[in-house]
């Protein structure tokens, strides 16, 4: 009774209030913010200007500190690029320089763009965030047929699958191509569904698979005609052949003895929609703008915006809170999604290979304000802390921390060197305990595949993988050996122990250290045929 008498009382007020008064009223309800989007911080236009003058200032720092060969900055802000510029060298070979239009492997930063590709689909009609994979994947499956059956592209997108994290990176690796990988990953243990955050490439890239197939064409070919074409993006594909071909694009680069050193070495095309995107600066300034516009750009609708929403709205939490007053962080279809010390709602995401490079973009839609860094080195937090020191001064009008240091020590471990013996070496002269012949032969396993023991000119070799990735093996103790791999997951330096089962005096298996991370890299010795 009472709210009905509140809502009688302030109806007579409004009778009693002028037209245009009751007008103006209506007017100021409209534009005023919902407690929702309400934040404990202002930020004025010229804390804006003063922040992107101070860019370029900003970039110099941080491309000396980090020693990065290269990077490319651009900001968009009020449905316009206001900067966009270039750092530094494309490569270190040829030394020219870095512009707001130079091509650079975007890793990661490729989620959030398939997203906005799914988002396009769903505006069509094609798909929903909700349509389960196998409705168009029917051949998918993981290893709980109850999930297989009802896990969805949004499932997917969002990391909470049940996958291990980074599942089928590591048969990308060893030489597997795309649709190889997603038929071999229901091998892998499953974690709770819908309750567990993993992050995973192919888990992505199985739900994109399933939305280009609802849409009757390849991802590569859908993400252009859905977004790259309509936002004008000509420098972007989803191809690394495409990124090969450009005459403006930044090499990848690794450390060597004297520094980085270009070294083409990353070729993402198995996990395109999860790491395979390659853009400019100038591109990615577009796209940008698109999602600050909440699907429009430069007046046309691309993404319908109740198709979007969903992609930038929390799904799962990604990282709970390590204290009372802390912030959890939240994963929405491809995006980062969380609030910032000033209370604003902020997207972001990062991308990184450690096969040489390293981006990150972050936007605040209360300020209708982004920020995109692309970088042609390993992760060493050079692109997170430009965009963090800039948006510390659009916030705060002060950068409030040493981003950079704090990035770099917390992404060291992406490129140290993996296994237990990384760092030492065999004793000089060290032989292996039994003759070499012992451990010749062929092995299995049903995740990996075939490897293959061979002597060659006295010593062991191991090949696995349909590519044939060959290593040398040297012995360490007793049935033990060591090699070197290198790859995207075993960064330069990484040792990988190679021990063999012995049953009756011959070798009956083969555990190999840098394959076992879900405790599935024995391979079983195939029996010589008599």
């Amino acid at each position: 009774m009472a709210i009905r008498t509140a809502s009688l009382a302030a109806a007579l007020v409004l009778l009693a209030t002028p037209a245009s008064s009751q007008q103006e009223e209506a007017a100021t309800a409209r534009h005023m913010p919902s407690p929702a989007q309400e934040v404990a911080i202002e930020t004025t236009q010229a804390q804006i200007d003063a922040a992107i003058a101070g860019l370029d200032a900003l970039a110099a720092d941080i491309l000396y500190r980090s020693n990065v060969p290269g990077l490319a900055i651009a900001v968009v802000h009020a449905g316009q690029t206001v900067y966009a510029k270039g750092f530094g060298m494309r490569s270190r070979t040829s030394g020219e320089p870095v512009d707001a239009d130079t091509v650079f492997l975007l890793a990661s930063l490729s989620k959030p763009i398939g997203a906005t590709v799914v988002a396009h689909q769903v505006s069509l009609g094609v798909i929903d965030w909700s349509t389960p994979v196998q409705a168009h994947l029917p051949w998918f499956r993981l290893a709980d047929p109850w999930v297989s059956a009802h896990v969805t592209i949004g499932d997917l997108y969002a990391h909470r699958s049940g996958l291990p994290d980074h599942a089928g990176d590591d048969l990308e690796d060893i030489g597997y191509g795309r649709s190889a990988i997603l038929k071999r990953i229901h091998l892998l243990p499953q974690a709770a569904f819908r309750d567990s955050y993993a992050y995973t490439n192919f888990g992505l890239t199985a739900a994109a698979e399933a939305v280009a197939t609802a849409a009757g064409s390849s991802w590569e070919e859908l993400s252009a005609q859905a977004i790259y074409r309509p936002l004008g993006m000509s420098a972007t594909s989803s191809r690394y052949s495409d990124y090969l071909a450009r005459t403006n694009r930044a090499a990848s680069h690794v450390p060597g003895p004297d520094g980085y050193e270009v070294a083409d070495l990353r070729q993402p095309d198995p996990q395109s929609p999860a790491g395979g995107v390659s853009s400019s600066a100038n591109d990615m300034a577009r796209w940008m703008t698109m999602v600050l516009g909440g699907g429009t750009f430069e007046g046309n609708e691309i993404i319908a915006p109740a198709a979007l929403m969903p992609a930038v709205s929390p799904q799962i939490m990604s990282s709970p809170p390590h204290a009372l007053d802390a912030r959890a962080s939240h994963y929405g279809f491809g995006f980062n999604v969380g609030a910032r010390a000033s209370g604003r709602v902020a997207f972001s995401h990062s991308g990184a290979f450690a096969q040489g490079t390293a981006t990150a973009f972050t936007l605040i839609p209360g300020l209708d304000l982004g920020i995109v860094v692309l970088t042609n080195a390993p992760p060493v937090g050079a692109a997170e802390a430009i965009a963090a020191s800039f948006t510390d001064m659009v916030e705060f009008g002060g950068v409030k921390r040493d981003w950079l240091e704090g990035y770099r020590s917390r992404m060291a471990p992406l490129t140290a060197p993996a296994g237990e013996l990384a760092g030492r070496k065999a004793s000089a002269g060290a032989r292996a305990s039994r003759p070499l012949e012992t451990y010749q032969g062929s092995y299995e396993n049903a995740y990996y595949g075939p490897a293959t023991i061979t002597v060659d000119d006295g010593s062991l070799r191991l090949a696995v993988g349909p590519a044939d990735i060959a290593f040398a093996m040297t012995p360490w103790e007793e049935d033990s050996f060591i090699i070197e791999p290198f790859n995207e997951n075993q960064p330069r330096g990484s040792v990988s122990k190679v021990t063999f089962e012995m049953a009756d005096g011959a070798a009956s298996a083969v555990r190999i250290e840098h394959l076992n991370a879900y405790r599935d890299g024995v391979f079983t010795r195939v029996p010589t045929a008599q």
